[in-house]
C-alpha cells in the first residue's frame, strides 16, 4: 500500500498506546481528523508529538482570534515555506469554517477580498523573513497569542511535513478538485466550528513552564515552551562543531530559499548530520533519500531522525520568533542585517 510518509515508517494510529493514544484521541475530537499524517509522522517521538499538537491546538483552535483569520495566517506561512501539503490542508479547513469563497480565491492564487484577511495573509507570508513582520500586527493586541502561536506552530509543522510527508493531502491528489476540497471541508465543519476550551492540551505536557512573554499567560505559552524543550534535545545527535555550524547558519539566514546551485549545505560525506539539520531548517523539501542514508547508522532509528529534523525545524522557528517578537524600539539595530525579501522569497 502507498504510504504518505518519507524516510520513516510510523506505526498506524490504531496501534498507539499511552500518551500517543491520548494525543490522537484529542486530535480526532478537536481537529476532526483521526490520525492525520501531520502528527502521525511525529509518533515515533512522543516527546515531540504532544507539544507540537498542543501548540497548534492552543493557538489555531482554542487561542484568541477568529478561526478564519488564523487559517489565513497558517495558509500564508505555508505559502512562504513552499509546503503544498499544508497549503491544500488550510484551503480545505477554510471550507470547513464556511468561508468557501475565500478558500477558493486563495486556491486560485488570488488575494482575499476582505482587507483584514489580505493584511493577515501578507503579514503571515512575511514572517519567514526574520524581522520583516514585527509590530504593528494586523490584528488586535489581545489576539496576538493566537496569531503568533499559529504562525510559529506552522513554521515548525511545515518543515516537518515537507521533510517527512509526501505532498499529496488526499489519494491521487484529489484535493486539487474544487468539489473535493469543498466536500472535505464540509465533513470537518462540525469539529472546526465547535468551541474549544483553552488549555485542554496542557495535561499532555510535562511541566513546560509559562512560556514567552508574547503568549500573555495563555495556554499558548506552555505549549510553545514544551515544543522548544523537546525539539532542541535533537541537538544531542550532533557534535559540538556541527551544532555551532547550524547556529551560525541560522543567525545569518535572511529568510530566503537557498539556491539549488551551488549547493550551500554541508556535504553528505563530511557532515551528514549538520546537512540534514540545516536542510530541515531552510529547505526541508530538498531532503532526499541520499541525505538520510548518508547520516543513518544502525543506532539511528526513526525516533532519532524525527528528533534531528525537529531540531533543525525549530532552529528556524527560534530565529523567526526572536525577530518577530522583538520590541519595536530595537528594530532599527536588528534589521540592519536582514535582507529585503524578493518576490520569489515570499511566494
Amino acid at each position: 500500500m502507498p504510504t504518505p510518509f518519507r524516510h520513516t515508517e510510523p506505526l498506524p494510529p490504531k496501534a498507539a498506546t499511552g500518551r500517543v493514544a491520548e494525543v490522537y484521541a484529542q486530535i480526532a475530537r478537536d481537529f476532526g481528523i483521526a490520525g492525520p499524517s501531520t502528527f502521525v509522522v511525529l509518533s515515533s517521538a512522543p516527546a515531540l508529538l504532544a507539544p507540537a499538537w498542543a501548540l497548534m491546538r492552543e493557538s489555531l483552535i482554542a487561542g484568541p482570534g477568529g478561526r478564519t483569520g488564523k487559517e489565513v495566517a497558517a495558509f500564508g506561512v505555508s505559502l512562504a515555506n513552499k509546503c503544498p501539503f499544508c497549503v491544500d490542508a488550510h484551503t480545505v479547513l477554510l471550507h470547513a469554517t464556511g468561508d468557501h469563497a475565500l478558500a477558493e480565491r486563495l486556491a486560485r492564487g488570488q488575494e482575499p477580498e476582505d482587507e483584514g484577511h489580505a493584511r493577515v495573509l501578507g503579514w503571515a507570508r512575511r514572517t519567514r523573513v526574520p524581522g520583516a513582520a514585527r509590530e504593528p500586527y494586523p490584528f488586535p493586541r489581545e489576539e496576538a497569542p493566537g496569531y503568533l502561536g499559529t504562525v510559529l506552530a506552522f513554521h515548525f509543522i511545515n518543515r516537518v511535513v515537507s521533510a517527512l510527508v509526501t505532498e499529496n493531502l488526499l489519494p491521487g491528489d484529489a484535493q486539487r478538485l474544487r468539489p473535493v476540497r469543498s466536500l472535505a471541508g464540509r465533513s470537518l465543519s462540525r469539529a472546526v466550528r465547535r468551541p474549544a476550551v483553552p488549555g485542554a492540551a496542557l495535561p499532555l505536557l510535562d511541566g513546560p513552564g509559562p512560556g514567552p512573554a508574547w503568549a500573555a499567560g495563555t495556554p499558548v505559552g506552555p505549549a510553545y515552551a514544551a515544543l522548544r524543550t523537546a525539539a532542541t534535545t535533537g541537538a544531542g545527535l550532533l557534535d559540538a562543531d556541527d551544532q555551532a555550524l547550524v547556529g551560525r547558519a541560522l543567525r545569518a539566514w535572511d529568510g530566503s530559499h537557498p539556491p539549488l546551485a551551488p549547493d550551500p549545505f554541508p556535504g553528505r560525506r563530511e557532515r551528514p548530520g549538520a546537512r540534514l539539520a540545516l536542510l530541515a531548517a531552510l529547505a526541508p523539501y530538498r531532503i532526499t533519500d541520499a541525505d538520510v542514508a548518508a547520516w543513518r547508522r544502525p543506532e539511528h532509528t526513526d525516533h532519532c531522525l524525527v528528533h534531528l529534523v525537529a531540531y533543525g525545524a525549530f532552529a528556524a522557528v527560534d530565529r523567526i520568533e526572536t525577530a518577530l517578537t522583538a520590541p519595536t524600539a530595537e528594530s532599527a539595530e536588528s534589521t540592519e542585517s536582514v535582507a529585503v525579501p524578493t518576490t520569489e522569497e515570499t511566494s
